[in-house]
């Protein structure tokens, strides 16, 4: 739009050189070949065909003379073009000076004049606009860097909770397995062999009912230090630790799409199993890749763990794979074994409770 502005500016000064011509119908058809044509070098910016527009434009100052009056129009375009040497041709007009008025040619000179001093301030003003530019998408950059990175720790503090609340939970099933539950089972021994040694009837059923309660607070605390001891356990950290003993023949490859911990008793078999299966890829498999997908489905999770060494035939009946079928199914999920020259491939799915 700027440009549009300058041109028209620069069209007034050209219209008042083609009035001081002195005939009329010349005059008034330069001036519309010449807007044309400018108009053209609008849309065609950059392209080749604009620069032959206006080397044309500048050539027919020596067929018909009068078009030397729109040479500020043609130098602004030629400079906008990056290229001023363009309007060269327009020198032909040397050739028939006399058709050119002096006051034609002081309003052309000042014409060209005024477009470069339009240029120049335009060519300023969009070398500023392309630094704001720039600067604009160098901080909108830095900000979504910043935001990235504020995200990023964010989540590194949030694992850092998880991972102390987690050691938190462990030290305290630890603290009750230790103390409490020992104690509870003295109480019981205590309390059987108070049972046996008792001669009193009347004693009996006390004796009997504080076995029964000491029996049933020992089964609620096992519970209790089972689901902390659960619980205490990030499944991602001990699929890593587990992946870190793989030897170092193996190049090794995890896919985790797990976004919240799965129940106590899946994890188990998760972490069972993954641990079953790499420590048989290590004693016999062949090959130098292992691969582990473990993913989260709205009803089930996937586990699939896969080695490209060469096998042969899958022995069932070895205990490795009876451990990890007994883990699968005490899940409620299923486990398949495929052996093929291209490798051996555990997969397991298990409902969601």
């Amino acid at each position: 739009m700027n440009r549009l502005l300058d041109k028209l500016s620069i069209l007034l000064i050209c219209m008042t050189g083609f009035a001081a011509a002195d005939s009329f119908t010349a005059p008034v058809a330069a001036l519309l070949v010449s807007a044309f044509a400018s108009s053209a070098v609008q849309l065609l910016t950059g392209k080749k065909s604009a620069a032959v527009i206006i080397a044309l434009c500048a050539a027919m100052c020596g067929v018909m003379p009068v078009f030397f009056c729109a040479l500020p129009l043609m130098l602004y375009d030629a400079l906008c073009e990056k290229k001023w040497w363009l309007i060269l041709p327009s020198a032909a007009v040397l050739l028939r000076p006399e058709q050119i008025t002096p006051m034609q040619l002081m309003i052309t000179a000042a014409g060209v004049f005024a477009s470069l001093i339009i240029y120049m301030r335009v060519s300023s003003l969009e070398k500023n606009v392309a630094k704001l530019t720039s600067l604009r998408d160098e901080v909108a950059e830095k900000n979504l860097r910043l935001s990235r990175q504020n995200t990023l720790l964010a989540q590194a503090q949030d694992n850092e909770i998880h991972l102390a609340t987690l050691k938190e939970r462990n030290r305290i099933a630890r603290e009750i397995h230790d103390n409490v539950g020992h104690m509870l089972t003295r109480s019981l021994l205590q309390s059987g062999a108070l049972i046996i040694m008792n001669k009193d009837e009347a004693l009996k059923e006390p004796l009997s009912s504080l076995r029964d309660t000491l029996d049933s607070a020992m089964t609620s605390i096992r519970s209790s230090v089972h689901d902390l001891h659960d619980d205490s356990i990030a499944l991602r950290k001990v699929v890593e630790d587990s992946l870190k003993t793989v030897s170092d023949k193996f190049t090794v490859r995890l896919d985790y799409d797990i976004s919240q911990e799965p129940p106590g008793k899946i994890k188990m078999c998760i972490a069972g199993i993954v641990k079953e299966g790499l420590s048989n890829a290590a004693k016999h498999s062949n090959g130098d890749r292992i691969s582990l997908i473990l993913r989260e489905h709205p009803g089930f999770y996937q586990l699939m763990l896969e080695d490209n060494g060469t096998s042969g035939s899958i022995n069932e009946n070895g205990i490795g794979l009876k451990n990890m079928t007994e883990r699968a199914e005490s899940a409620g999920g299923r486990i398949s074994f495929t052996a093929s020259e291209k490798g051996f491939r555990i997969f397991m799915s298990i409902p969601k409770q």
